[in-house]
C-alpha cells in the first residue's frame, strides 16, 4: 500500500505540474496574443491615437469652415449692402444710370501669336 501512495502522490506531482505549465503557457499566450494579435495590439493602438489627434484637427478646422459659412448666410440673409455686394463682384450688376467699366489684361509679352504693331501687314 505504501508503494501505491508513492505512485498517487508522484502522479500529483506530475499532474500539478503539469497544470503549473499550463497556466504559465496560457499567460504567455494572452501576453504574446494582446502584443502581436488582434485588432487592438499595442502598435495598432498607437496609430489610432495618431489617427484621433489627425480626426480632431480635422474636425476643428471644418468646424472654423461652418461657422464661417454660416456667417456668410446670415450676412446675404439679412443685409442688403452684401447682397448688393454680391451682385456687382460676382454678376457684374449695376444700377440705373451707371455705367461698368471692366480692364482686360494685357496679353503676355512672350507670345507667339502676338505681332508687332510696327510691322507691316
Amino acid at each position: 500500500m505504501a508503494k501505491r501512495r508513492k505512485g498517487q502522490v508522484k502522479q500529483a506531482r506530475i499532474g500539478k505540474r503539469f497544470v503549473d505549465i499550463a497556466i504559465v503557457g496560457m499567460l504567455l499566450l494572452a501576453v504574446y496574443f494582446a502584443i502581436f494579435g488582434g485588432e487592438y495590439t499595442v502598435f495598432r493602438v498607437g496609430g489610432l491615437e495618431e489617427l484621433e489627434q489627425q480626426s480632431a484637427a480635422e474636425l476643428a478646422t471644418t468646424e472654423a469652415e461652418i461657422d464661417s459659412l454660416q456667417a456668410v448666410a446670415w450676412e446675404l440673409e439679412n443685409d442688403p449692402d452684401a447682397i448688393e455686394r454680391v451682385a456687382r463682384e460676382s454678376y457684374g450688376m449695376v444700377r440705373d444710370g451707371e455705367i461698368l467699366y471692366r480692364f482686360r489684361e494685357p496679353a503676355p509679352a512672350d507670345s507667339a501669336e502676338r505681332k508687332d504693331p510696327e510691322e507691316p501687314q
